[in-house]
């Protein structure tokens, strides 16, 4: 169990992004399984991962299967979010802001009026930079 306690973290992660999984140490490995709804939450698990555990190809292995294809991801507007914060934070380019607007066009009229509770659709990374 110890490696269990060592990825608490990432299984911390998986929790906040909803995903459905079940972990079990097996041949000196912690096996995370399960489902994601988008690619953007099985990102988020990776990356923390990556982050916070230098040995991790050792000590890990992740299945989880992404249950919707499309959009890459959905976020809900926390109060001082901008699209440009976001497109920094998702995307690691504040510029790519327009490619969260495009997207969005069915609720957003104006890049710069998002609100508070809205469910943005986030587009996939390649094309966001492309």
């Amino acid at each position: 169990m110890a490696l269990q306690a060592d990825y608490k973290d990432v299984l911390d992660v998986a929790k906040t992004v909803g995903a459905k999984v079940e972990s079990r140490e097996e041949n000196g490995k912690l096996v995370v399984q399960g489902t994601v709804d988008h690619a953007w939450d099985r990102d988020r698990i990776w990356d923390q991962i990556k982050a916070k555990h230098a040995n991790w190809q050792n000590e890990i292995m992740v299945l989880l299967t992404v249950t919707h294809a499309e959009p890459y991801g959905v976020y809900t507007v926390k109060s001082g979010d901008t699209l440009s914060k976001l497109a920094k934070e998702i995307y690691g380019d504040a510029k790519l802001y327009p490619r969260i607007f495009e997207i969005n066009k069915d609720q957003l009229k104006n890049p710069d009026q998002i609100k508070v509770g809205q469910v943005l659709k986030l587009p996939p990374k390649s094309i966001a930079t492309s």
